[in-house]
């Protein structure tokens, strides 16, 4: 590509290649940009871009400023009606693109070449307000390498070097700055938030929400978006055991759970921790969650109370979740403790457990008939029985799928009794119903279940795919809150596996087997898939959660480090061996005739004589003459002198009498 470049611009005049590699650095600024512009801005954008390309190919004359002016005043009115307002994140982006491309029609000057440079540098900062993953920061990386071609090409005053020279000199430029860059980058204070935090920018994120309703887990479950990376510090829960616990549902209206849970006061958090008892293996692990305005921890279920997490605190509610104090759409890291076997508040009053029975009146007769059947069950046989009794129903003629139909207003009756096809949060909703009408305290757990293990990195990815919506259920003193799994009895696959794997979909024609390649852990396209996916893990870690505790920690670390003596000694002999090796190849990579001069001049240095900065051999040689040494000395010095000048200025010597070993044997007779 470089060389194709390289020959259309050597078949161009100066002034037009050098405009058309400004217009290149332009659209290479603006690209990225036309995901999210308006589409009428990136329409305007792309036609101003061919205009200026026309004009220049042609060599036409740019327009006047009485039409710029009028299309400019509009441009920016479609900016206000499009965002109703001229400030903010998008606007300010619109403008800016607009305010480029408009600019790139108005270059009269010199100095209109800069300002539309420093225009493309600004917008590119800009870019990462909407994506920072690695392949955004190396696309921006070329893009600067053009932008200080461009930049370098216009300081030229007569023969300008080839293209692929100009940017060799620029990756030059970026590289010896890239040290500084990551000087700042590590030392720098960082300041919490971001630094575009003007108004109308949040975005909205897909994710978890604290309400269910019939499709919103199967919505969710058709994105393979990142909810969140976790690593275990040792040995890894068996997968059947990955629930991550989220937002938890107890208040049903007819159609929608909410949560009712609030935070609870210290002193109560202290009681609550008191009511969870420990048993069997424990897992330490940490999340990084990614970003999304919320407020919920998705812990490993059952974690123990006050996760540590990278910024703020944490507390529990009343139903055993986790938060933090405040919302943040920044990439959040936190680490606890989990105990899948655990015992959960055994000891609740019945005056507490009431509001895990409530029901809303006037729906759902058929469910009503059925849950008095379970009630008597239970009464005969005890809770255990009436929960196998539903989730055998479950098992026989149930089917798992992400699309179940339309439910009318009684939806429980309609699942359980007519359609019989559901999602995990049918299977959770209508459990959690009948065990409620029975006279069992329970509740709908949302979450995550499972997650897929990268094997270059060991961490385990869990998915928006992965949300789950499960059932608890309090037995009694013994028991506590148990986790009852009603997709498990319909599904077992999905808990065993991954949805992927259970409901695994049509690919586009021709690509079925593509797509079977990339299920397969083994394939070669999964490893590539999990080697991209550390990658972008590895560069979420170190480089995009690098944020003020982070850096107080690595500094601190570093501090300590460095107040040991040994680590100075040997940072000492690394960089005194290396200018050494850097002195020597120096030395050895010079002229041998310009060697022997400089040693000359050190010699006579040493007698009081010190050469100018304008001064010659055969001046030199004058004032030798002069000097009160022996007459042998004096003969070798000025030959050695009237040598150097023959070998440097003068006619070419006869390489037979090798006048280099001459050189150097009169700067021994000087010594």
């Amino acid at each position: 590509m470089i060389a194709r470049l390289t020959g259309m611009a050597n078949r161009l005049t100066r002034d037009k290649a050098d405009t058309l590699l400004l217009l290149l650095a332009a659209v290479m600024v603006l690209l990225p940009h036309f995901g999210h512009l308006p589409l009428w801005t990136s329409a305007a954008v792309c036609l101003t871009l061919a205009w200026r390309g026309a004009i220049t190919l042609r060599g036409s004359r740019l327009p006047p400023m009485w039409l710029l002016l009028p299309v400019s005043l509009l441009a920016m009115a479609g900016v206000y009606l499009t965002f109703r307002s001229l400030l903010g994140r998008e606007p300010g982006v619109t403008m800016l693109a607009l305010l480029l491309t408009f600019k790139l029609l108005e270059m009269h000057a010199r100095r209109d070449l800069f300002v539309v440079i420093f225009l493309c540098f600004f917008l590119l900062l800009t870019n990462f307000f909407y994506s920072q993953s690695i392949l955004t920061a190396l696309a921006m990386i070329a893009t600067i390498i053009v932008l200080l071609s461009a930049q370098i090409t216009f300081q030229f005053t007569g023969a300008v070097p080839p293209l692929a020279a100009r940017l060799k000199l620029a990756g030059r430029i970026f590289l010896i700055a890239a040290p500084l860059g990551m000087l700042l980058f590590v030392g720098f204070p960082r300041i919490q938030g971001p630094l575009w935090g003007l108004p109308g920018d949040a975005a909205g994120k897909s994710g978890m929400s604290d309400t269910m309703s019939p499709g919103s887990m199967s919505s969710l479950a058709l994105s393979e978006e990142v909810a969140f990376r976790a690593s275990f510090k040792g040995a890894a829960p068996p997968k059947a055991l990955l629930y991550w616990r989220g937002p938890v549902m107890s208040n049903y209206d007819g159609r929608t759970w909410n949560r009712i849970a609030q935070a609870l006061l210290p002193s109560a958090q202290l009681r609550l921790s008191r009511q969870l008892a420990w048993k069997g293996p424990s897992y330490p692990y940490e999340v990084t969650l990614e970003p999304g305005r919320r407020q919920f921890l998705f812990m490993l279920e059952l974690s123990e109370p006050g996760a540590r997490t990278s910024d703020g605190d944490t507390f529990y509610t009343g139903e055993l979740e986790q938060l933090v104090r405040a919302s943040s759409d920044k990439r959040l890291r936190y680490s606890s403790v989990a105990h899948p076997n655990y015992l959960a508040q055994p000891d609740l009053e019945p005056q507490a457990l009431r509001r895990w029975l409530q029901l809303p009146k006037g729906y759902n007769p058929r469910t009503l008939r059925y849950a008095a059947q379970i009630q008597a069950l239970r009464a005969e046989l005890g809770d255990e029985a009436a929960i196998a009794a539903v989730l055998d129903m479950f098992r026989k003629g149930f089917e798992y799928t992400l699309e179940p139909g339309r439910l009318g207003r009684d939806e429980i009756d309609e699942f359980l009794f007519d359609t019989r096809k559901g999602f995990c949060e049918h299977y959770s909703s209508a459990f959690v119903y009948v065990m409620r009408a029975a006279g069992l305290p329970a509740r709908v757990v949302t979450g995550y279940q499972g997650g897929e293990l990268n094997p270059v990195d060991g961490y385990y990815t869990v998915r928006q795919s992965d949300a789950h919506a499960w059932s608890e259920v309090w037995l009694g003193p013994q028991r506590g809150w148990t986790r009852i799994d009603p997709t498990a009895a319909v599904a077992p696959e999905r808990i065993r596996t991954s949805l992927a794997q259970t409901l695994p979909q049509a690919a586009p024609f021709g690509l079925q087997g593509l797509a079977d390649l990339a299920r397969d852990q083994d394939s070669w396209l999964a490893q590539m898939r999990f080697g991209i996916s550390a990658m972008n893990n590895a560069w979420n870690q170190w480089i995009l959660d690098y944020n003020p505790n982070r850096q107080q920690d690595f500094l601190r670390e570093l501090a300590t480090a460095f107040g040991d003596w040994r680590l100075l000694a040997a940072l000492a002999l690394c960089a005194g061996l290396w200018l050494m090796i850097k002195n020597r190849r120096s030395e050895s990579a010079r002229d041998p005739v310009d060697a022997a001069y400089l040693a000359f001049c050190r010699q006579l240095a040493r007698h009081g004589v010190h050469k100018a900065p304008d001064e010659g051999p055969l001046g030199l040689a004058q004032r030798v003459r002069q000097l009160n040494l022996p007459r042998e000395k004096i003969a070798a010095m000025t030959g050695f002198l009237e040598l150097y000048g023959a070998l440097k200025y003068g006619a070419p010597v006869a390489q037979n009498d090798n006048p280099v070993a001459r050189l150097n044997s009169l700067l021994k007779q000087c010594r």
